[in-house]
């Protein structure tokens, strides 16, 4: 697991089971971002999935702290049924009022570091068809479209593959 990384006033750790509400909301804000008419209701306790990705054994929730606040996170386990040497990234947000300050790039490097360290060779991930911005920060950092999962029509989603390869400075 990755250890505690420090630099400056910025630490990256394993969020704790008494955050998930920071989480949510953190969450909802990030979201709120690529969805124009508001967030959508479909149901979704969102405070239970955190909950429940954060106490997996077999996932990790990492999260950006600046100034004794979370304000980046990343979720990622090893897709069910999928390949051993493959993980999903399954959350990945920045405070909006934070973006544009090098905090993605540095969670992304921490992700990454984890999966060199846990032997992953390739990361996927489905980023929505709305959210430039994250289309734009995933290209920047080497994330392609998946060949093994174009997107449909009427799809929200775009499917993107990343290479784990060489060492944490490849695409900082």
């Amino acid at each position: 697991m990755i250890s505690d990384r420090v630099t400056a006033h910025r630490m990256i750790r394993t969020v704790l089971p008494a955050e998930v509400e920071t989480v949510v909301a953190l969450h909802a804000r990030a979201r709120a971002t690529y969805y124009p008419d508001g967030l959508p209701d479909d149901g979704t306790d969102w405070s239970a999935a955190w909950r429940g990705a954060i106490e997996r054994p077999d996932g990790h929730v990492l999260c950006l702290v600046e100034g004794g606040r979370i304000v980046g996170l990343a979720s990622f386990r090893r897709p069910e049924d999928g390949p051993a040497d493959t993980v999903k990234l399954f959350q990945f947000h920045v405070d909006p009022d934070h973006w544009g300050r090098g905090l993605g790039t540095a969670l992304h490097a921490a992700c990454v570091e984890e999966w060199r360290a846990d032997g992953v060779r390739t990361a996927v991930l489905d980023v929505h068809a709305d959210n430039r911005r994250a289309q734009g920060f995933y290209a920047g950092r080497g994330w392609q479209p998946d060949p093994e999962n174009p997107p449909a029509e009427g799809d929200h989603h775009l499917y993107l593959r990343f290479a784990v390869t060489g060492d944490a400075s490849d695409r900082e």
